[in-house]
């Protein structure tokens, strides 16, 4: 046993904790593990050995590979007692098969990188259990070099290398190859995506630098589209009719087979997109979605995952390869690749290369996990069919590895990636719960001052939950994000137009830029967004002209290519027409402004854009171009349309957009109008709305005081029933009873919100709990007052008040539904609501 531990070198070694392992391989045993050593891996080539050349090598090899095991625990700062209790589970571990299988594939010719995804395996049962800092790719690859060194130092093995190897290791190239190092590759992932990039998103000058992705990340939720076809998730449901009528579709299938369609994708079940991610059954993966929708976002999170793990089990995760598909194609084009393999070893834009031989043998195993990232960014089409085809061909080469391609959903051809067996499923919107989830992770982020961070995050899901416009583009991503950003200097929902003017530039050219995206026939410094946004001014005022106005949102074809050309000629653009048609291209595929909707009309996308550039394009008349005057805007535009609820958001957009003192001009003027019977005091209502549009109400005056005053009166607004026709005096009563009810209650909500602030607005709500003679004016009165004013002394009194004596049934289970929302936890409220349960 002696002579066998001195020709591996074990007695020459000082400090050697493992000795103890080798003592026992040294036994008559180590001829049975020299055999399963060299079993699979170099048992072909060194048939005519005898024993003695493999025991040698064995027990050098084991010597060597627990050697480097010592050094990585000592790294870790274990003492020598502490090593000393890895002696038998070592000693368990080096004896397993596959553990002894993988140490001899190092003896191979052609191995270039070891199995440590075995050796992590097997070594997460030891224990006490590996420092999580215990490099299983460091080991293996230390270990590697030793055993092809055993193997050329032997006499034997020597022969076989000289005759079979030599000459082609002379020959090799001499060219400087990236190491296989996982570690360097996990610190070039984190440099790389670690940081959220919200350069083009902040425009204030706050700082986000250290805002990291993987605790922001949310993930969604998807639903399978097998059954792929862009029109369906593209065109607004509302259309179908006018293509029905029209009988224009881009596709064969009726409207109703079009609608079946859609119905079918909705009705499938969604997931989330990581349970997705980390199902076997899904071998290759394509995720859709709009733009901003997060799928570059996840594919970045799935990388930093594995870069977050402790080295010892990166061996156990597939490697993740990212390869962002704009890169790529700049690289092949400039004959900088030839392939993607060639990509990760050579390609420019990598912040960490992998050498190709060691990933083409992980790629063999299936431990990578390859994803391609924006198929869409590659514009020449051509040029896309050819990337398709690489990866189907990708998938043919490498079976065992699994496939993720990201593309938008507009523009995308899933034909041929259906064939090679790909899936395909479609991110969806995020729910309100993820809203909330990203809102609340945001402030913890990015606030430091408690008071400040509850401030801003109640003001924001406040403002999301208000107003349906912002919560339309709340369950994008990328545009949750600018509105977290906004949301810390200025105040939504009143500051939206700001939030939309931000979005869209962010849409219609940064989103592209800084991915360094160009279009061949649209010259970015020629046509930047802010001409863009005018033609989308121009769109837009175009549209709420049209027969059915602003809620057709619909636009011929021939009418958006001839504002594009009239627009595009006063730049003096050459070949407007065609120019015009890859604007209208690019507005649909790559800005996600408009959308196709079949029968040779586009409409926007977002209803909330077309009522913002339609707002935009009065405020830019009446102050930049100045062809309206405050006349015009008050008789043309406000008169015109205050009693059209549907213009309502586009008439607040343009009061939160122009100087405070025509607001108050405005809302004057609309104090003075005459309510017709069908649109009660809606000229009142709209109002009270642009005033909360205005900053500061010092600067139109006593206007708001007169509102206010004119609000508090409709209180008592009852209708008069003396005209009613006998034969439906019934009918027309309950109508005519509703409508008042709508009326009282809406002014009293409306009061107790634009004049909250007022401390008399308390004492008013107080007065109509308790006096008002109108029932349905003490109820909105006390929901007011029992959610707005709860912490104000004597309100659970004043509700158990109400309770015990008012005389109408509505309000005393108002009264009683507030006390056990607000106050269940109160001393002797369970008693009150049971005694009333049972008594009343």
């Amino acid at each position: 046993m002696i002579e066998w531990l001195a020709i591996w070198g074990v007695t020459q070694a000082v400090g050697f904790v493992f000795k103890p392992i080798l003592e026992d391989l040294a036994k008559d045993a180590a001829k049975d593990y020299a055999k399963d050593f060299f079993k699979s891996s170099i048992g072909n080539v060194f048939k005519g050995l005898n024993r003695e050349p493999l025991q040698k090598a064995t027990g050098k090899a084991i010597k060597e590979f627990l050697e480097l095991v010592q050094q990585e625990l000592e790294d870790a700062d274990l003492d020598e007692a502490q090593l000393k209790q890895y002696i038998r589970p070592l000693k368990l571990f080096i004896k397993n098969p596959d553990v002894a299988k993988t140490l001899g594939s190092a003896f191979q010719n052609d191995v270039k990188v070891l199995d440590t995804k075995t050796l992590a395996t097997i070594g997460n049962e030891i224990y006490p259990s590996l420092p999580n800092n215990f490099n299983w790719g460091r080991v293996g690859k230390l270990y590697l070099k030793k055993a092809k060194a055993i193997r050329i130092e032997s006499d034997e093995l020597r022969k076989i290398l000289d005759s079979e190897n030599l000459d082609n290791l002379a020959n090799q190239n001499t060219e400087i190859k990236p190491d296989f190092d996982l570690e360097k590759y996990q610190e070039g992932i984190r440099e790389q995506y670690g940081n959220l990039k919200l350069e083009s998103l902040d425009t204030s000058g706050y700082g986000y630098n250290d805002l990291k992705l993987w605790r922001m990340f949310i993930p969604q939720n998807v639903r399978e589209s097998q059954e792929f076809l862009p029109q369906v998730h593209e065109i607004p449901k509302e259309y179908l009719q006018r293509l029905k009528e029209t009988g224009q579709l881009e596709t064969e299938l009726s409207p109703e087979q079009f609608e079946g369609l859609r119905r079918k994708y909705l009705d499938r079940p969604t997931r989330s997109v990581l349970e997705l991610v980390e199902d076997s059954n899904y071998k290759y993966l394509v995720i859709l979605g709009d733009p901003g929708s997060g799928k570059s976002t996840l594919l970045q999170y799935i990388a930093l995952e594995w870069a977050e793990l402790p080295s010892k089990d990166l061996p156990l995760k597939p490697i993740p390869l990212l390869i962002e598909l704009r890169t790529y194609v700049r690289n092949h084009n400039a004959n900088q690749c030839k392939d993607f393999l060639e990509f990760w070893e050579k390609g420019s834009g990598i912040t960490c290369r992998l050498p190709q031989r060691e990933l083409d043998e992980k790629l063999q195993k299936g431990d990578v996990i390859v994803m391609f990232d924006g198929l869409d960014e590659v514009f020449n089409p051509a040029k896309r069919e050819e990337v398709i085809t690489d990866i189907h061909r990708f998938t043919n080469d490498y079976k065992n590895v699994r496939v993720i391609v990201t593309s938008r959903v507009i523009g995308y051809k899933q034909q041929k990636l259906r064939d090679a067996e790909f899936y395909h499923f479609i991110l969806q919107d995020l729910a309100d719960e993820q809203v909330e989830d990203f809102i609340q992770r945001w402030h913890d982020a990015t606030y430091q001052d408690e008071v400040e961070r509850e401030r801003k995050r109640e003001r924001l899901k406040r403002a999301i939950k208000d107003s349906s416009a912002i919560k339309e583009l709340a369950g994008n991503p990328l545009l949750l994000t600018m509105m977290a950003i906004l949301n810390r200097h200025q105040e939504l929902p009143r500051d939206r137009a700001e939030l939309y003017n931000q979005s869209s530039r962010v849409l219609l050219q940064q989103w592209d830029a800084e991915r360094a995206l160009v279009d061949a026939k649209i010259d970015p410094m020629t046509i930047d967004y802010k001409d863009k946004q005018a033609i989308l001014r121009e769109v837009a005022f175009f549209m709420q002209g049209n027969k059915d106005g602003l809620a057709g949102n619909l636009i011929a074809e021939k009418d958006l290519e001839g504002i594009i050309q009239k627009y595009l000629k006063s730049l003096d653009i050459n070949e407007p027409r065609t120019v015009s048609r890859a604007l209208i291209e690019q507005l649909r595929s790559r800005n996600f402004i408009l959308c196709f909707v079949g029968a040779e009309y586009y409409a926007f996308v977002h209803r909330t854009f077309l009522e913002y550039f339609c707002a935009w394009s009065f405020v830019w008349q009446f102050k930049e171009t100045q062809n309206l005057e405050i006349d015009d805007l008050k008789n043309n535009v406000f008169g015109k349309h205050w009693w059209d609820e549907k213009w309502h958001e586009v008439l607040r957009l343009i009061a939160g957009m122009i100087d405070a003192k025509f607001v108050g001009e405005i809302i004057s003027y609309l104090m003075e109008q005459e309510e017709e019977e069908e649109n009660k005091f809606l000229n009142l209502f709209l109002a009270d709305k642009l005033l909360l549009e205005v900053r500061s109400r010092q600067s139109i005056g006593d206007v708001d005081g007169k509102l206010l005053s004119r609000l508090k009166d409709l209180t008592k607004y009852s209708a008069d029933f003396s005209t009613f026709d006998k034969i439906f005096s019934q009918f027309f009563y309950r109508q005519s009873i509703y409508s008042v009810h709508r009326i009282r209650t809406q002014v009293v909500e409306v009061v107790a919100a634009t004049w909250r602030d007022d401390h008399l607005t308390y004492t008013w709500l107080k007065q109509k709990v308790e006096s008002d003679k109108n029932w349905d004016v003490r109820v909105e009165a006390m929901r007011q007052i029992a959610t707005g004013w709860k912490d104000e002394p004597g309100i659970l009194d004043l509700l158990k008040q109400k309770v015990e004596s008012d005389k109408n049934w509505d309000v005393r289970v108002e009264a009683m539904r507030q006390i056990a929302t607000g106050w269940k936890d109160e001393p002797g409220i369970l008693d009150l609501l049971k005694q009333k349960v049972e008594s009343d």
